[in-house]
């Protein structure tokens, strides 16, 4: 029996069931048969609420991406180091706690669409400026430092993907040695 919801109940539950479909299999292997099948919809209403298959993707990477950074704001008070390890707990966290969304932001490819591509580099953006912005404090932001923190943004989600495939470290663990790495790629002592 179907169950009935609100417009936007429908559409959270609709993305968080695409959210784990996409989150276990490659973009190609999710259908939105599918969704509407687990959901208890006609394929109809979920083409209302989404045009296309890759508006559905984008939508579920746009919202585990803003979720991710909301949840990371940094605290402007804390010194360089504790807005970073504060940061990185939040990924860490969510990470272990949401593999799936991690995952999706993460490993989202979509077919390589310019779109879903757009998504994770506003997100790279918007954490590049928040570490940015901190480390000013300790030294002049330069094209080197612009360039390592991109490098160490990419080095960050690699690892913690790694690290939920096989989580052989610890959480504090991991954070200790993507904190070591930055501080590092910069030449700077916190």
């Amino acid at each position: 029996m179907r169950t009935r919801l609100s417009t936007q109940q429908r559409r959270e539950q609709l993305l968080g069931i695409g959210a784990g479909l996409f989150a276990q299999r490659p973009y190609d292997e999710v259908s939105i048969e599918e969704v509407a099948e687990i959901a208890q919809v006609s394929r109809g209403l979920l083409y209302h609420y989404f045009p296309t298959k890759k508006d559905f993707f984008a939508e579920i990477v746009r919202g585990q991406r803003d979720q991710l950074l909301a949840m990371s704001e940094p605290d402007p008070a804390l010194p360089v180091a504790e807005q970073l390890r504060a940061g990185l707990d939040v990924y860490l966290e969510f990470a272990r706690t949401h593999p799936d969304g991690y995952r999706i932001v993460h490993r989202a490819t979509g077919g390589a669409d310019r779109e879903i591509l757009e998504i994770r580099e506003a997100g790279m953006a918007a954490n590049a400026e928040r570490i940015l912005t901190a480390l000013s404090r300790l030294t002049d932001v330069t094209e080197v430092s612009r360039l390592a923190v991109r490098g160490w943004l990419t080095f960050v989600a690699t690892v913690i993907l790694d690290w939920l495939d096989r989580p052989k470290i610890t959480q504090d663990e991991l954070r200790d040695l993507c904190v070591r790495t930055l501080f590092a790629a910069v030449g700077v002592t916190p």
